[in-house]
């Protein structure tokens, strides 16, 4: 398994998340949740810039994700409704995803 790390973002945070190419979704949000303390089962994680919604049970190598990639990370609101991708740029140099 190939170590990597990936930017999660959500608003006006961003989260670098060390894991494997064999850590799935759900093994994914399980360290969000100890880095952001959201409940992982209200988390929904989205590779960037396709917006496809990664799966749980699938290994992020399945999901053909790579080292340095992009996720965005809505919640679920109490509507059960989730929330809408929304990243804000703190940096002016970094382009918009």
């Amino acid at each position: 398994m190939e170590a990597m790390y990936l930017r999660v973002k959500r608003q006006r945070t961003t989260y670098f998340v060390h894991c494997n190419s064999g850590d799935s979704g759900g093994e994914v949000k399980a360290k969000l949740q100890a880095l952001s303390c959201h409940p992982a089962r209200q988390q929904r994680l989205i590779l960037l810039p396709s917006r496809r919604i990664l799966d749980d049970s699938r290994t992020l190598a399945q999901q053909q994700v790579e080292s340095g990639s992009i996720l965005a990370l809505t919640l679920r609101k109490g509507s059960g409704d989730w929330e809408d991708i929304d990243i804000q740029n703190s940096d002016p140099y970094e382009s918009r995803d």
